[in-house]
């Protein structure tokens, strides 16, 4: 049984951005946990002196992807820190489940991207959702990988191929189809879209040749962290293809990642990554409610 002491909880989310933990998208996983615990505990004082300890419950994502790693890190911090609060990751199917869940009242807290959070608060297909923004958790570039040996450069190699969107609840497939819009394409019409059960089964599936790219984000991504390590390559919008994508999606922005973002195998020195698209947040948060 969870205890209470903020009538809040089942109304608090936990919001992923898509262009980093915004103004400290260059701080350390670290520091950036350390700033959400913060102002986690912020909200939570009252829950100090109770007598017994207060359960939170963080739903995360599938195993595999990024919100999963990020939750044990951040509910490890929180629950070192305070001897009052027991904060309990949950996996669950990824960002579109978990707003759902939250209006239910069966998590506390959840992990949410970016793109499936900007369509629920501004009613985009269904009422607004009645959900609080804490804070905002960290940068995720979108762009695809492929295999070191694969033929395909650029995103338009890609049409007719089997690709891997990430998981259907995840939030990565929203970012894809918005991307993708922008540059006149359609994600399920121009591609053989794959929908993954687990974040995980992706690099997987690019190995074996059942897809021929993965689409991911975020510096560190687990799949795409998986794939360089093997000598996998990006393939991301080029300067044009961000301009257009832009001028329809204007609350997506550009983020170019630094040499070495992402290992480099044994056979392939690191380079460069190339600028990607992502949540544009700073200006949208503002319409909605935080804590």
């Amino acid at each position: 049984m969870r205890t209470h002491s903020n009538p809040t909880y089942g109304d608090l989310m936990l919001k992923q951005s898509r262009t980093g933990f915004y103004q400290s998208s260059g701080r350390s996983l670290a520091r950036r946990l350390g700033m959400v615990a913060w102002l986690l505990a912020v909200l939570m004082v009252p829950t100090a002196h109770a007598q017994s300890k207060t359960t939170v419950i963080l739903g995360t994502a599938t195993p595999g992807g990024g919100f999963p790693v990020y939750g044990e890190a951040f509910a490890r911090i929180i629950n070192e820190s305070d001897a009052g609060l027991l904060v309990e990751p949950r996996n669950t199917k990824g960002s579109t489940e978990n707003i759902p869940l939250l209006e239910a009242g069966q998590l506390d807290i959840a992990l949410v991207a970016g793109e499936p959070a900007f369509e629920a608060l501004s009613g985009i297909k269904g009422p607004p959702a009645n959900l609080r923004i804490i804070a905002a958790m960290y940068s995720t570039p979108g762009m695809f990988v492929v295999r070191g040996d694969s033929p395909y450069r650029t995103i338009a190699d890609l049409k007719g191929q089997a690709i891997a969107f990430g998981a259907r609840g995840s939030g990565l497939p929203i970012l894809a189809r918005y991307v993708l819009d922008g540059m006149g394409l359609d994600q399920e019409r121009d591609f053989k879209a794959v929908f993954l059960d687990k974040a995980g089964d992706g690099p997987v599936m690019l190995r074996d040749g059942r897809v021929a790219a993965l689409w991911g984000g975020g510096t560190g991504w687990p799949g795409f962290t998986t794939m360089m390590k093997e000598g996998g390559r990006f393939i991301a919008p080029t300067g044009e293809d961000i301009a257009r994508i832009r001028a329809k999606h204007s609350y997506l922005g550009d983020l170019t990642l630094p040499a070495n973002s992402y290992p480099a195998s044994p056979r392939r020195s690191a380079r460069w990554v190339p600028g990607a698209l992502c949540w544009h947040g700073p200006r949208w948060m503002k319409r909605w409610p935080t804590s």
